[in-house]
């Protein structure tokens, strides 16, 4: 199974994410995780990415895809993957379409976690509340939610015009919203094989 999550800040994709991931038995990919190890390991990517992040720059597409599609060339992703905060833009969609397609794969699902804006900001200020992190704050919280608006309905809508879109409500218990993310995949599956 090859699977991307959406979903807005604070819709729990991060922990859905290890839930599925663990029931399908895939790699469960992250993009920060990516990142991470590519500096650690002072890869030519990682180098490249590091010298963007220093000056305070966005890493661009080009580098950001280069190490996503190097982590999916690994052989623990020949039975699928999970990605999560990958891809965050139309271009970055359509480049990972296009290396997928090259190696004769294609993403086969995309989740995306449906929660209300107000619900996400009352989310983000209990876990400031609780972690007392300075990016939950509902200031940076609703400007962080425009910028998920601004970029993310464009991309779902090139994956609802694929066909691969579902919706996953994420409001309600982490186990309850588990069991709706895979009943949907379960019944979007069966749907294919019909």
């Amino acid at each position: 199974m090859r699977l991307v999550l959406l979903g807005p800040p604070g819709a729990g994709k991060g922990t859905q994410a290890g839930a599925l991931a663990s029931f399908y038995a895939i790699p469960h990919i992250a993009t920060g995780d990516i990142f991470r190890m590519n500096v650690r390991q002072e890869t030519p990517l990682g180098s490249e990415a590091k010298a963007y992040m220093e000056r305070g720059d966005l890493v661009p597409d080009e580098v950001v895809i280069g190490m996503v599609m190097d982590r999916l060339g690994a052989p623990d992703c020949s039975v699928g993957f999970l990605l999560d905060g990958f891809p965050r833009t139309v271009p970055q969609a359509l480049a990972l379409e296009d290396a997928l397609t090259e190696d004769g794969r294609g993403l086969h699902f995309v989740l995306r976690f449906v929660l209300p804006d107000d619900e996400v900001v009352r989310r983000l200020a209990s876990r400031r509340e609780l972690e007392g992190r300075g990016d939950d704050a509902e200031g940076v919280v609703r400007h962080r939610l425009d910028e998920y608006h601004s970029k993310t309905e464009p991309l779902e809508f090139f994956y609802w015009e694929r066909g691969i879109l579902r919706d996953v409500e994420a409001v309600g218990q982490v186990e309850t919203v588990t069991q709706r993310a895979l009943k949907v995949l379960d019944e979007f599956r069966e749907a294919q094989d019909a």
